[in-house]
């Protein structure tokens, strides 16, 4: 259990009450500093599950914990720039994207009780919803604390907008992407 991608796992899960703590300080750069504590938990994503596969360390606890680590993080981050920015044009995206990674957590667990998880695996979409999610958040995060460079959080917001809207539309696609063979499963068991 207490495997060096288990570790960094739960690293990223205490560094979610670090994150918001600091990025809700009264101080210049809690904004700047938010957002790179954010970025080095979604590194960890990448680097725990590396590390997995290269040293062979794949185990069920790490499996369990790694999805949730991640909808943990992303979770509080979500909120976060909901109240940050104030805007129904930030609150609409965020909500579709709470509501997809409840979804598919929901459909992931009802398909491995049926001894069909392999149809909700995780696939190219999935990851690409994640990786434009989490250059989106970076970006909505860091940039209230742009202020001295204004052209420069101008399109840094501008580009986190963009990019979260991306991820909702694609976060509607996986949803149907991995809704379609679970739909196909529970049909033929009738």
């Amino acid at each position: 259990m207490w495997t060096i991608p288990n570790l960094i796992t739960l690293l990223r899960v205490l560094l979610i009450p670090v994150f918001v703590s600091v990025y809700f300080l009264d101080w210049k750069w809690a904004f700047a500093v938010g957002a790179f504590i954010f970025w080095l938990a979604a590194i960890t994503d990448w680097v725990d599950g590396y590390l997995a596969r290269k040293l062979e360390q794949s185990s069920p606890f790490g499996a369990f914990l790694d999805p949730v680590a991640d909808k943990l993080i992303v979770s509080a981050a979500l909120l976060m720039i909901t109240h940050q920015y104030a805007s129904v044009w930030i609150t609409i995206p965020a909500i579709i994207l709470l509501m997809r990674e409840v979804y598919i957590s929901a459909l992931r667990e009802w398909m491995s009780q049926l001894g069909a998880s392999d149809l909700v695996a995780v696939s190219f979409i999935g990851k690409a919803k994640t990786l434009i999610q989490m250059l989106a958040l970076i970006g909505l995060l860091a940039g209230p604390g742009l202020h001295e460079f204004i052209n420069f959080q101008f399109y840094w917001v501008i580009l986190g907008k963009l990019l979260l809207y991306a991820a909702a539309v694609l976060s509607i696609w996986s949803m149907v992407v991995y809704t379609i063979p679970a739909w196909k499963t529970l049909l033929a068991q009738k």
